[in-house]
């Protein structure tokens, strides 16, 4: 999830405070893990709950200088049991009739989940999509980006008045 930009100021001043990271407490990660975790609560609720093990699968994660953020599935055995987290969030085409959405080709296959025969050409109803990963961000992005932008103006000021650790 995470995004990076390409704009040269954008990359210069990562780096200025990734060496102040090294050099001095700086005030970004405190005040991107409550932005993360805001937003991760709202994931929470917008997202869809049959059981809610998805939702209590969500974790966080913030790099020790704060610069990078994920929040999410995170965990190779968590990504493969909640597989399906992407077919709520997009939704899905189907399978009715014999054909495919768009009326491409059928696929020549028998259908089978191991147990259970579904025939050749089964018919899957379309899903619609239930997105919680844009709108819990849309939702939170003044708030997030204001506390963020005021964390970095306040580790810069004590790096330019050469406070040290404190």
């Amino acid at each position: 999830m995470a995004r990076r930009s390409s704009i040269r100021g954008d990359i210069r001043l990562r780096r200025t405070l990734r060496n102040i990271h090294k050099s001095m407490d700086n005030e970004l990660r405190p005040e991107m893990e409550k932005a993360a975790n805001r937003i991760l609560a709202t994931q929470q609720q917008l997202m869809p709950k049959d059981t809610g093990a998805a939702a209590a699968a969500l974790r966080v994660y913030v790099s020790p200088s704060g610069l990078d953020a994920q929040i999410g599935i995170r965990g190779k055995r968590d990504n493969r049991k909640f597989f399906y987290l992407r077919f709520i969030e997009y939704g899905t085409k189907g399978y009715i009739g014999g054909k495919r959405a768009g009326n491409r080709n059928k696929r020549a296959t028998n259908k089978s989940d191991g147990e259970h025969f579904f025939g050749k050409y089964p018919d899957i109803p379309a899903r619609p999509a239930h997105p919680w990963l844009r709108p819990s961000m849309d939702v939170n992005r003044e708030y997030v980006m204001a506390n963020i932008e005021l964390a970095v103006r306040r580790t810069l000021r004590k790096a330019s008045q050469g406070v040290g650790n404190g």
